[in-house]
């Protein structure tokens, strides 16, 4: 759930204005002469509230093997409620008689974390897009719905009305039961109506019309009728908005609307309300800050959420390869409480709770927001530190110096269409290439017990089944090299890591090897019948990565064929190559390697440029496309590229050239089909320009998005099966970054 209208400023003022005039005696008053409609707006809003967050929640997370995020936000709870478990006792006198009652739900509250308000200090902060940011959002709403989840389980057998009231044993286990019984019917009966009873309104009232009032009420009155039901059985109304939210169909235009119109009425009018029912509720005079065990509790609740959040994350992050400085800020972020931890807070008080305790909840839940900036700025600063700032990009390298490549196999299969793509990239025998052929292996266990390191840099493998295919991968370069190996220095490494990890394993041999150009093997192989197979997904996530984060250019190579070519001839034209340019940073990587590639005097290179049909609706849709300073900028930075390159290759006629004028990305499709038996290879940039209407609609079926649309076409099931395809993307100066407008990678 996103609060898009307030941001971290006023969220952070709105609780201190709160807190300043709850505790106006002038002001106080006047507000207990409205204490009940103030209850009464507060409960109204904090069902909408919950029932908002239960639509935005995937249920479906419990019964799938956890992603990364999910285990983080597993970790940090367990680690958090096992630590105010066993402390909590001994600062906070609890009744005797629900003691474990409210250790418990004190430790399931400490454990959760706010997911909307995290979701909007991360966004606002501008770290969104990065990958700790990604992972913090999503760890957040696993904590929100988990905990929520078990709030929502455990009130069955600890209801607040009736600890507070002191019903009788026999009545409580009664009243659980027959409760337990009524949720559950309530739970199922929803979850196998709505999705049919939802689908029915979206299909009447179809996106792009207005929707019908009836359908509308009857929307409405559904959801009102699943929340409200459970007082019937006295279950709390706010968490059964929670239920009802999580068994109602996310997608939808019904659900959008009622999404989009409880956050407007949540940010314009309830919050607002929300933050001075609590600074009225944290009644000050009542702190006793001279006592020492006030603060002795306030510290108790900060330092249990940020040393078990932090601990939990920190070990698990060394599990998976995390930097510690990252894990312990993801653990601090997790730490954010927000309005359902305010509202609980408030709720404990004359409920076995002090009003010292309850308030010192409060103004715990209200610090937990605080250190969210300095620790954005500390992210920040890190991705900074590490990022280059210098670009290591084939565009801005000098042409006649040495191109040092890093080339990846997976094994012997990946090494004959390598070698002919080292060949076709040597260039001319002075300066030459330098040539890095690493062995990419997954690390098992049986492989963990052979492995000596040294020198941190060298990795010796003792398991025979490495050795040997390591074996065969050097031997099939050394006879490559003893053929015909002028101008080409040969060292052999290996990457040796968990999948997790290999990424980050080859970006640093990359730095230290001051490799300009990345080379890995697509993740998916082709078959004897000339289809790719399903791949390896872990390879395939370890090329994602390295595509954001590799600290030098990187290339994706999808081999249809290439390797069929036993040996490309340095005589006569045996290798027919194509270089497409629409436009951009990666357009023009490639054009520059294509440029290298073109020096081979067995290969025939054909750019190929895709240009906007000049027509007047081509024309009116560029037009309205091009609209800021930078996508004119990279226009202009196109056209001085191209025009050199087409003056230095292009006019001397060692290149063929050709243009075609497309209106749309369906004619692109059809000019990207027309390739097929044409060429062996093909260089494409991932990204394309600002000429975005040529491909504008080609996301839409991609198959594998990392490698851009005009490359996931190329590479695709649709088309020849003899082409082989080579992605580039440029290496992004990241040492400038701002956060939210740049994907940047420090984990």
């Amino acid at each position: 759930m996103k609060f898009s209208y307030i941001t971290y400023h006023v969220l952070f003022l709105w609780m201190q204005i709160g807190l300043i005039m709850g505790n106006l005696g002038f002001l106080r008053s006047l507000y207990d002469e409205f204490n009940k409609t103030f209850a009464f707006i507060i409960d109204v809003g904090m069902m909408c509230y919950m029932f908002a967050l239960g639509i935005e929640m995937d249920p479906y997370a419990l019964f799938k093997r956890p992603t990364r995020d999910a285990q983080v936000a597993y970790v940090g709870i367990i680690s958090t409620f096992l630590l105010a478990v066993f402390l909590s006792p001994f600062l906070f006198h609890l009744p005797t008689q629900h003691r474990i009652e409210f250790t418990l739900s004190l430790s399931t509250l400490l454990s959760s974390t706010a997911s909307p308000i995290l979701t909007h200090l991360i966004t606002q902060l501008k770290i969104g897009k990065s990958d700790i940011g990604k992972l913090v959002i999503a760890a957040g709403m696993h904590s929100e719905f988990l905990c929520s989840l078990l709030f929502s389980l455990v009130y069955i057998a600890m209801p607040w009305d009736t600890l507070c009231s002191g019903t009788e044993d026999k009545k409580r286990v009664r009243r659980a039961i027959t409760m337990i019984i009524a949720v559950l019917l309530q739970t199922l009966f929803t979850a196998l109506v709505s999705p049919i009873f939802m689908s029915w309104i979206n299909n009447e009232n179809p996106e792009g019309k207005p929707m019908k009032g009836s359908h509308l009420v009857l929307s409405l009155a559904f959801m009102v009728l699943m929340c409200a039901s459970s007082t019937l059985y006295q279950y709390s109304p706010i968490l059964s908005a929670f239920l009802t939210g999580i068994c109602l169909p996310r997608e939808g235009r019904v659900s959008k609307w009622i999404i989009r119109k409880i956050n407007y009425i949540l940010t314009t009018i309830f919050f607002p309300i929300f933050f001075l029912w609590m600074g009225y509720a944290a009644d000050f005079r009542m702190l006793q800050p001279g006592s020492l065990e006030t603060w002795t509790r306030l510290l108790f609740l900060i330092g249990v959420v940020a040393v078990g959040k932090v601990v939990g994350t920190v070990v698990y992050g060394a599990m998976l390869g995390f930097h510690w400085p990252e894990s312990v800020a993801i653990g601090l972020l997790l730490t954010t409480k927000g309005h359902f931890h305010l509202y609980l807070a408030i709720k404990v008080i004359g409920c076995g709770a002090t009003i010292s305790t309850s308030i010192a909840m409060i103004v715990a839940t209200f610090f937990s927001v605080v250190p969210t900036p300095t620790v954005v700025k500390h992210i920040i600063k890190r991705a900074r530190r590490r990022a280059p700032t210098h670009h290591m990009a084939l565009e801005f390298l000098d042409p006649s110096g040495e191109l040092r490549i890093l080339l990846c196999v997976h094994g012997p299969d990946n090494v004959p269409a390598s070698i002919n793509l080292m060949e076709i990239s040597r260039g001319t025998a002075d300066p030459g290439i330098v040539v890095c052929v690493t062995d990419m292996i997954e690390l098992t266990d049986e492989i963990a017990a052979t492995i000596e390191r040294v020198d941190g840099l060298h990795t010796t493998v003792e398991d025979k089944a490495v050795m040997e295919m390591r074996d065969q991968v050097t031997s099939s370069f050394k006879t490559y090299l003893d053929e015909d190996g002028d101008g080409i220095t040969l060292n052999r490494t290996v990457a040796v890591s968990t999948i997790n990890n290999m990424a980050q394993d080859i970006c640093i041999l990359a730095e230290d090897l001051m490799i300009a150009f990345i080379i890995l093997p697509f993740h998916r192989s082709q078959r004897k019948d000339g289809k790719l197979d399903g791949g390896n997904q872990g390879f395939r996530y370890v090329n994602k990565k390295l595509l954001r984060s590799a600290p030098c250019s990187v290339g994706i190579l999808v081999n249809r064929g290439l390797e069929s070519i036993e040996k490309i001839s340095r005589s006569q034209v045996s290798l027919n190559v194509a270089t497409i340019f629409i436009g951009g940073k990666d357009d023009r990587e490639a054009l520059v390697y294509g440029s290298r590639v073109a020096q081979h005097p067995g290969v025939k290179l054909t750019v190929i440029r895709l240009l906007v049909d000049s027509s007047a609706e081509a024309s009116r849709l560029a037009d309205c496309r091009v609209s800021l300073p930078e996508q004119e900028e990279e226009m202009v930075l196109d056209d001085e590229c191209f025009a050199q390159f087409y003056e230095k290759h292009i006019v001397g006629g060692r290149i063929a050239y050709t243009e075609k004028h497309l209106a749309n990305a369906a004619e692109t499709f059809s000019t990207l089909r027309s390739f097929e038996g044409q060429y062996s290879l093909v260089i494409v940039g991932r990204e394309g320009g600002v000429n975005s209407i040529l491909t504008k609609g080609m996301n839409d079926w991609q198959q594998c998005p990392e490698l851009g649309p005009v490359g996931d076409v190329l590479s695709g099931p649709d088309f020849s099966m003899t082409v082989s395809v080579l992605i580039i993307r440029q290496h992004r100066i990241k040492g400038e970054l701002d956060g939210l407008d740049e994907e940047f990678s420090i984990m």
